[in-house]
């Protein structure tokens, strides 16, 4: 059965797709069979794994929206590695579609595990905030795995994002825990970030991957080529630092 993996975070900017995107190619290379689902209406997700967004036939708005089975909607095998749902911003009216559908905050749900057979792991990439679409992923997910970038205001939206996920926990999924915090785009010469850094760990122990995500142009630029780092420039820093972090998440659950 899979694991299903909300990769959120509702501040902006923090590397919450190519998290998902790069998590997703690297575990995918490890042969464990694995979906990405993007949430996102900007479909950024869905660019950097190589397909054009705004020519898929269907997309998770179809999944969502317009009953559509989850099964035709998944792209098998697309260049990036890995099966996926793709967004658009067809999904930007989704918030309002959902408005008048029954059991509105269980749709993802009832259609992802219909399919966790099919899989090792299941991403979802979350949009930046806290809306009707990030809630269907929260409720969907197993765990979290959460983008932090670090600096001055890290703690301060994680601290919101811990609310958030113990108010989903107390109504929605009882069952929700966090797999783990992720330093992003971090640069070890920034002071700052060395200090964020240290907060976090202090903070949050044991829930800090040990797997630090550095600042590095091959991660930057690989978005634009349609392709996840680990395709694009396999020998760069974020390609590694991404395969180290699937072999702790593995190892993680192994224990």
């Amino acid at each position: 059965m899979a694991r299903i993996i909300a990769v959120v975070n509702q501040k902006g900017g923090v590397g919450k797709t190519t998290t998902s995107v790069n998590i997703a190619a690297s575990l995918s290379a490890t042969k464990r069979k694995t979906l990405l689902v993007d949430l996102d209406p900007q479909g950024n997700a869905t660019s950097g794994s190589g397909v054009d967004k705004e020519n898929v036939e269907l997309s998770i708005y179809d999944l969502l929206v317009e009953t559509q089975g989850i099964r035709s909607c998944i792209l098998p095998d697309v260049a990036a590695g890995y099966d996926l749902i793709p967004s658009n911003s067809d999904l930007t009216g989704a918030e309002v579609a959902l408005l008048d559908i029954p059991d509105r905050e269980y749709l993802l749900e009832k259609a992802l595990r219909s399919i966790e057979a099919d899989y090792s792991y299941i991403f979802i990439d979350c949009p930046p905030s806290l809306n009707m679409l990030t809630i269907n992923a929260l409720v969907s997910a197993d765990s979290l795995l959460i983008p932090a970038q670090c600096e001055y205001y890290a703690l301060e939206g994680l601290s919101s994002l811990m609310s958030t996920i113990e108010t989903i926990k107390v109504s929605l999924n009882p069952s929700l825990k966090i797999d783990g915090l992720l330093r992003t785009m971090f640069d070890p010469r920034n002071n700052l970030a060395l200090e964020v850094s240290k907060q976090l760990t202090d903070h949050f122990g044991d829930l800090v991957y040990r797997t630090v995500i550095p600042r590095n142009i091959k991660l930057a630029e690989a978005p634009s080529h349609g392709l996840p780092a680990l395709l694009y420039d396999r020998s760069s820093s974020g390609a590694a630092a991404y395969l180290a972090l699937a072999g702790e998440m593995l190892r993680k659950e192994s224990n």
